[in-house]
């Protein structure tokens, strides 16, 4: 019978260090990641209290009149391979090559930076496909300036639409409350990601509960084996992130403004729901493993216990086969009309007494 392949909910496609890369420069300007887009794409949305701009953005020009403009902005970029048109944006904004290395770098842990004309700040975007029922990760870099909030995708996708769609139809808060605000709804998108991706884990952890009671079989415990490596996977993801909030909500600098600080600290309590909720879980998968091994090392004792009897009663039977079974000439009970069936109803009886007694002994 061929074993069923077991389906990864994770898919690990996460940019690791090349060899080549080992030592670089940290101010090297250098694509160090993969490429996912045949071309880097850019656009903005130039928004005030009354209208919204969006437009593709294709020269230095344009950037350069969006930097000037007074309005806020937001320019996103998907694709970060193209290294010269992001080293125009670097241009524009002043941004250092240490921090544009750190952009063009997607395996770079969560971490937050203070430059002189922003704040940098990278995170591990995960998002739940549901055609496939699989979860992929991306990095996603902000940088956070008086004006202007400019994000970096590695590929283009919907998950930030429903901000797009917010600026678009209302005249409200994320319009007005500056760059840091409109950060802040990125990175809650971001976080809510993590809560929803863990939640939807969190259903197959608990099926594999009640399966667990009813078939314990081994394909079983390989099911938890993945759960287990796919849930530290996440956690390699939330844990730097939460630790990326707290710094960044600590920070003393003119561009997060006092009034919008409740809100990082609301970013705070929804990282630490992920966090507690991916500590949870890993802690249900190892109590699953647990009582796997119980459940199999219960069944193994029944199955000994029940072969265990058997072979106790059996003794005493074999002993009474076995000294009538001996060669010598004299033997009595050999020469007994009915001794044939005394014997049979002698074992009988043993086997029928030992039975009782273990009954009430309650050893089955």
């Amino acid at each position: 019978m061929k074993k069923q392949q077991i389906k990864h909910f994770v898919k690990p496609k996460v940019t690791r260090k090349k060899k080549e890369d080992i030592g670089l420069s940290p101010y090297a300007v250098v694509f160090r990641g993969e490429k996912r887009m045949e071309k880097t794409l850019i656009n903005a949305m130039d928004f005030d209290l009354e209208e919204v701009r969006e437009f593709e953005i294709t020269t230095p020009d344009q950037l350069r009149d969006l930097h000037r403009r007074t309005n806020l902005s937001w320019i996103f970029v998907n694709g970060i391979h193209d290294v010269l048109r992001l080293e125009e944006i670097a241009r524009e904004f002043e941004i250092p090559n240490n921090i544009l290395s750190d952009i063009l770098n997607p395996s770079l842990r969560s971490k937050v930076e203070v430059f002189d004309k922003g704040i940098f700040v990278t995170i591990k975007l995960l998002q739940y496909q549901e055609k496939t029922d699989q979860v992929t990760i991306e990095n996603l870099s902000l940088i956070i300036s008086e004006n202007t909030l400019i994000s970096f995708r590695e590929e283009a996708g919907p998950v930030f639409e429903p901000i797009r769609e917010r600026i678009r139809k209302y005249n409200n808060k994320i319009r007005t409350s500056g760059s840091d605000y409109l950060a802040f709804t990125l990175l809650d998108v971001v976080v809510d990601n993590y809560i929803y991706i863990l939640g939807a884990l969190g259903e197959k952890i608990e099926i594999l509960d009640d399966r667990m009671t009813t078939n314990p079989h081994k394909e079983l415990l390989d099911e938890i084996n993945i759960l287990k490596r796919e849930i530290n996977f996440l956690r390699k993801s939330i844990l730097p992130a939460k630790e990326m909030i707290l710094s960044l909500a600590k920070l003393d600098v003119e561009f997060l403004q006092d009034i919008n600080r409740l809100h990082f600290r609301e970013l705070q309590y929804n990282i630490n729901e992920a966090t507690e909720l991916s500590d949870s879980y890993r802690e249900i998968l190892f109590d699953q493993i647990s009582i796997y091994h119980t459940i199999v090392s219960t069944r193994l004792n029944d199955i000994m216990r029940t072969l265990t009897i058997f072979s106790v009663i059996f003794i005493p039977l074999t002993f009474i086969v076995g000294v009538y079974g001996t060669n010598f000439d004299v033997l009595p009970e050999l020469h007994w009309k009915n001794g044939y069936y005394i014997m049979w109803g002698v074992m009988v009886v043993i086997a029928l007494a030992m039975l009782i007694y273990f009954s009430r002994k309650k050893w089955f």
